[in-house]
């Protein structure tokens, strides 16, 4: 068994009571043992013959046998190695750090060399427990009892401290104030648990404290210079993020340093302008650095701008990602910018770089030979500072359908010509972004870039050509409207003298007479007609509608089983209710007419089958910039999806779903007036409808009506709660035939040999109406125009019982005529006859004027109806 050498540095330990009882003891009695069968094989020799003893002597043998030749072939080890134990003892023995081990009462087992010359021990005799040489110690009473208090929760721990004094006299260092770093840890052994030990290290680190502090005053130094350098400096991460800025810039910018923290702030935040793209453009190759000198203004705290030149370096992973970056600021603020010609240029680099405008400067061939912060910002991606210096050309910012344009300004502009034409263009890869360029041929060439032969200005109109096209469209929908109400104006005075002139006939023909059938077909097709009709003024926004305050979430559903009807059975439906809807004010007939629209068009969208959605939900007016419409105005609305998921809707026919007579269905299978109908009415209940669709993945409209408020509705109208003046005062009555159903019709229509003045100026109308007033008993007087109408009145001195007037008429209209005839007959009852809304005219008419109001086209019945009503008002 080899075993280890003493060399000059291994000491011998000062205390070593590592070789437990339990091993002597073992040994004796495996003396005592073999001393005991020496003796029995002395005693009983006579009896070796003896069966019993030789089968136990034959046993003893075999076993003998066993372990000697399972100890040759090493299966068996005779006696332990003993070498790691000696190892560890040795790295102990000769550890730099004092090492003591204890039980848990504090007895040392075991205390190395170092321990002694640390402690001043020089015997096993002085040696002491580190508990009882530092409780004399106040400095490290704390950190003795943290850890021995670790050590009986079975932790480990270091402290460090300082005392006045070192532990023994004579130590290195001198004899004044010493750090100490203790560690303790207890020992992993079998017993640990019911016996642990534990292992106390400690070391002198005054020398290393001193290090630490020398290298802590030179970086503070190092520090302070950075800080107070006439230069200001700041350092950044990969995403911009600064990390550092030194006092001189934080005093140029007015950032508190005491409020400053890693991280916080960006270049961003610190560049003003458009300088943040000059210093994104700086850009270092693959695993490489990058230096660039800019000149730009940098923003401060109270918002002012500060010009500088900054040194800006930044370095380049080595996969291309951008790394951190270093930069040195120089102030230019104070200096007179007419002293010489360098200041003179970084002023003008300054401006350069700080105009709204995209600016390029071009030689004849096209190659871009310096840009401007903005120019670089507005085509981020298609240009950078690095392409600008290989020689990139201006084609590469021009869609490809105007560079042979470009080329023809660049050719003029070489030829220094004036007025050359702006080019309009789209984005090379983004066709929905569009610029305007701006060629002007260089007159005097400077020295610095003798080859420029074109200086270029870009703007971005993408906003603008939005806005034309939606003025476009805005324009012919109302152009289309104007011409749908007037058509609509006309067309329902042909249907009422057809409605009329049927009526008189079927009064005079019975049922069995082989014209009866005729003329009631001719009513029938001028009803479906006067639908067509109504569309129209759907569209145009001049029907009749009768406001109600609604919540959307009854109507949807009363509304849901008709729509499950109409959809058939391929088709589910489904809704979504917002929860608290507001309340919305519209006429409810005409908003489930614009539901049902929309569910047939999205049924006919999905001839396989498919899932309708109808969806409602508060927008708050916080929420409106969200949708990105510009025409939309910030207010609360309630908002009304459906949603299909068929066919979806081509974008080059986007734009006219909602114009009168457009249908993609086949002929006979659509009007093209019911996605016109939905657009005025949600137009006349002053809401908003957008359509979203993808081909082939659905179509979803999104109707946005305003939110009604009762206050403003009660402060909006005074004069509806005036208690002096009846309610019906104040409303607009309409005519029984009007709102079908809302009361019980008279049961006597005759005219009692009333006065009716019938004015009208459509010929066939009045003719009509006068023959069949008159059937009913009324004595009828007819005008042509209001001059006419006021005329007869004067004749007959107000001897009228009623007037029944058109509202458009040539020379004077109906709220016109309405109003002089009431200056002299103030109680003159007076009915409205027009194919538009009430609130088209009424709105120039006194509030408190009374009249009623008779939608053309109306057949015989519901003008008797209406001027007997009037007359019993």
């Amino acid at each position: 068994m080899t075993k280890l050498r003493q060399s000059g540095d291994y000491q011998m330990p000062v205390v070593d009571r590592g070789v437990r009882p339990g091993t002597v003891f073992r040994i004796i009695v495996l003396a005592i043992v073999l001393t005991a069968s020496a003796a029995a094989f002395v005693v009983f020799k006579n009896q070796l013959e003896n069966e019993i003893v030789l089968g136990i002597l034959g046993v003893l043998a075999m076993v003998g046998i066993f372990f000697l030749v399972s100890s040759v072939i090493g299966f068996i080890e005779v006696m332990p190695q003993s070498r790691p134990d000696e190892l560890a003892r040795a790295f102990l023995d000769g550890h730099a750090d004092g090492t003591i081990v204890t039980d848990r009462k504090g007895r040392i087992i075991y205390a190395n060399a170092a321990y002694g010359a640390l402690t001043g021990a020089k015997s096993a005799a002085g040696i002491q427990s580190l508990e009882t040489i530092l409780s004399r110690n106040r400095e490290a009473t704390e950190a003795i009892y943290r850890l021995t208090n670790g050590l009986h929760e079975g932790k480990q721990g270091h402290e460090e401290f300082r005392l006045l004094k070192p532990l023994a006299n004579g130590t290195a260092g001198g004899s004044g104030a010493h750090w100490y770093r203790l560690k303790a840890r207890v020992l992993p052994l079998e017993d640990a648990d019911s016996n642990p030990l534990y292992l106390w290290q400690i070391a002198d680190i005054t020398a290393e404290r001193d290090d630490q502090e020398r290298f802590f005053k030179e970086l503070q130094n190092a520090i302070d210079y950075l800080d107070h350098a006439p230069a200001g400096f700041f350092s950044a991460g990969r995403k911009g993020e600064i990390f550092y800025i030194n006092a001189t810039l934080a005093d140029w910018l007015g950032i508190d340093l005491t409020k400053f923290r890693p991280g916080s702030i960006s270049i961003g935040d610190l560049v003003a302008g458009e300088g943040l793209t000059l210093v994104q453009s700086v850009q270092a190759e693959p695993g490489l650095k990058k230096t660039k000198l800019l000149d730009l203004d940098l923003r401060k705290m109270n918002g002012q701008s500060l010009p500088v030149r900054l040194i800006h370096r930044v370095s380049s992973m080595r996969d291309g990602a951008p790394g951190e970056s270093r930069t040195i600021v120089m102030s230019r603020e104070g200096e007179d910018g007419d002293q010489s010609a360098s200041n003179a240029a970084m002023r003008f680099t300054r401006f350069f770089n700080n105009t709204p405008m995209a600016i390029a400067s071009v030689d004849g061939n096209g190659r871009i030979l310096r840009t401007n912060a903005p120019f670089l910002k507005l085509f981020a991606g298609l240009v950078s500072q690095d392409e600008v210096e290989r020689g990139v050309t201006i084609d590469s910012v021009v869609h490809e359908t105007e560079r042979d344009r470009l080329a023809e300004a660049l050719a003029a502009a070489k030829d220094r010509q004036s007025d050359i034409a702006p080019i309009d263009a789209l984005h090379p890869t983004d066709d929905g972004r569009h610029f305007r360029f701006y060629v002007n041929a260089v007159i005097d060439q400077s020295d610095q870039a003798p080859d420029e032969a074109a200086i270029i200005h870009a703007l971005e109109i993408t906003e603008q050509k939005a806005l034309e096209r939606q003025m476009a469209q805005t324009q012919k929908m109302n152009a289309v409207g104007t011409l749908a109400g007037g058509i609509a104006h006309d067309f329902n005075n042909v249907l009422t003298a057809i409605l009329l002139s049927a009526d008189h006939l079927l009064l005079s023909a019975r049922p069995a007479d082989a014209t009866f059938a005729d003329l009631m077909e001719i009513k029938r097709n001028a009803n479906r007609a006067a639908v067509l009709v109504r569309q129209l003024l759907a569209f145009s926004r001049k029907q009749t509608m009768r406001p109600t305050v609604l919540n959307l979430t009854d109507v949807i559903g009363d509304l849901r089983m008709l729509v499950d009807r109409m959809t058939g059975t391929n088709v589910r439906v489904e809704v979504d209710y917002g929860r608290d809807l507001w309340p919305v004010k519209t006429d409810l007939g005409q908003f489930e007419q614009v539901l049902l629209n929309l569910a047939v068009n999205a049924r006919d969208a999905m001839p396989g089958g498919g899932t309708i959605t109808l969806r409602t939900r508060n927008l708050p007016a916080s929420d409106v910039a969200a949708l990105g419409r510009r025409e939309l105005p910030e207010d609360d609305y309630v908002m009304v999806e459906v949603s299909d998921d068929g066919s979806g809707i081509p974008p080059e026919i986007m734009d006219k779903i909602f114009e009168p007579f457009f249908t993609t269905k086949e002929v006979g299978k659509g009007t093209g007036l019911g996605l016109s109908m939905v657009y005025g009415i949600v137009k006349q209940s002053g809401g908003y409808i957008y359509p979203e669709s993808e081909v082939g993945k659905g179509t979803t409209f999104r109707i946005l009506l305003p939110r009604h408020v009762e206050a403003a509705e009660s402060q909006a109208q005074p004069m509806a709660e005036a208690p002096a003046a009846p309610a019906v005062s104040t409303d607009v009555k309409e005519a029984p035939a009007a709102r079908p159903g809302t009361q019980a019709e008279p049961t006597d229509l005759t005219g009692d040999s009333a006065v009716v003045l019938l004015v009208e100026d459509e010929e066939a109308v009045r003719r009509g109406g006068k023959r069949m007033l008159e059937t009913r008993g009324y004595k009828v007087y007819e005008a042509g125009s209001g001059i006419e109408a006021l005329d007869i009145m004067d004749e007959l001195n107000g001897a009228v019982d009623i007037v029944v007037s058109d509202v458009v008429m040539p020379e004077m209209d109906g709220p016109t005529l309405l109003s002089e005839l009431r200056k002299k007959y103030p109680d003159l009852k007076f009915i409205f006859v027009s194919g538009y809304a009430e609130d088209a005219f009424a709105r120039n008419l006194p509030a408190d004027a009374k009249f009623g109001f008779l939608p053309k086209p109306f057949s015989l019945k519901q003008l008797a109806v209406a001027v007997r009503e009037m007359l019993d008002s």
